[in-house]
């Protein structure tokens, strides 16, 4: 069965500087993803690793710079007109980091699920609306619906307005949710309640999930599978529980080794913190781990290594651990 969303080669350069100065950074590099329908897929990394500019270009926000993005298996660059453009920003849709500044402040909650509903569900009456819009409040655990539709964003608490970026996202019918690093920003102890909430919208509506994260625990309670970005490149990806018990590449051990068990909560960043971020910035051929990493060989600082099959559905890109055939 073909996926319902892959990338292919996908990379997104940006000119950063001026005159003699300029540069071009390597955002996302070279990235093949793959979605299945009803799949949760879980892409971990720090910051400035790519993992947002990659959701940005799936979204449709970015446009790539090389590469291509296959919906349904056709490309997104045979969309022509205004509706299917329309048609798939309903289908794959994003719920962005901050509950608060997705929804605006002068309007109740109502306000933006029925705006949407409006824009991709013209077919709908406006009594049809309405009960779509306290449907889709409902599933996400949020009630009385009505009432939750006529509070302003500011009346809900962070993880309310989070929920409620969910159910804007739903009243389109998605099939594909992007969410953004959806609980980063709320409380340790409502964290676990969203996360049950993706999870719900999986079985209930069917829909697949781009789970952006820093919390490697987040996305091991979650996803099927798990895909770990660094420097734009993906390294690593497979099963999540394999690749957790089994990482192959030496970034991935390093974001594990940080802490004794895997599903205590883990933020990405801080198991960086004290190291150098990598050149992302007109880098060369290489492997962009090199100078953290203590397997490091010559080829590391010519080469750059692609993914490999290590395991049954589980890939690394390392010359080390993961080498191409023929390679010695």
């Amino acid at each position: 069965m073909s996926p319902l969303l892959e990338t292919i080669g996908l990379t997104r350069h940006f000119k950063v500087g001026t005159g003699l100065t300029r540069s071009v950074l390597h955002a996302v590099d070279d990235v093949d993803l793959a979605i299945g329908e009803r799949e949760i897929v879980a892409l971990v990394g720090e910051s400035g690793s790519g993992k947002s500019t990659l959701a940005r270009l799936v979204a449709q926000v970015h446009k790539p710079t090389r590469g291509e993005i296959r919906y349904q298996g056709q490309p997104l660059t045979a969309q022509r007109g205004r509706r299917a453009k329309l048609t798939y920003r309903g289908d794959v849709p994003m719920v962005f980091q901050d509950p608060f500044a997705s929804l605006n402040p002068a309007y109740r909650v109502s306000h933006g699920i029925l705006r949407g509903l409006k824009l991709h569900r013209p077919e709908l009456s406006g009594a049809e609306r309405q009960a779509e819009a306290e449907r889709v409040v409902e599933a996400v655990g949020l009630t009385p619906a009505a009432e939750v539709l006529s509070r302003f964003p500011y009346e809900l608490s962070g993880g309310q307005r989070q929920r409620i970026g969910f159910a804007q996202a739903l009243a389109h019918r998605p099939k594909l949710i992007l969410a953004d690093e959806p609980v980063s920003m709320l409380d340790v102890s409502i964290r676990i309640g969203l996360l049950n909430v993706m999870a719900d919208l999986r079985e209930t509506e069917g829909v697949s999930i781009l789970y952006i994260t820093h919390d490697i625990a987040g996305a091991r309670y979650l996803s099927d599978r798990i895909a770990v970005m660094y420097g734009g490149h993906v390294v690593e990806t497979g099963p999540t529980e394999d690749v957790l018990a089994h990482p192959r590449h030496p970034y991935t051990e390093l974001l594990l080794s940080a802490v004794p068990d895997p599903r205590a909560p883990l933020d990405v960043d801080a198991a960086a913190a004290k190291t150098d971020p990598p050149v992302v910035i007109d880098p060369t051929p290489s492997c962009r781990f090199r100078a953290r990493c203590p397997l490091a060989v010559d080829r590391c600082h010519d080469v750059t290594p692609r993914l490999q099959p290590v395991a049954e559905g589980h890939t690394a890109a390392c010359h080390v651990t993961a080498p191409p055939e023929g390679a010695q």
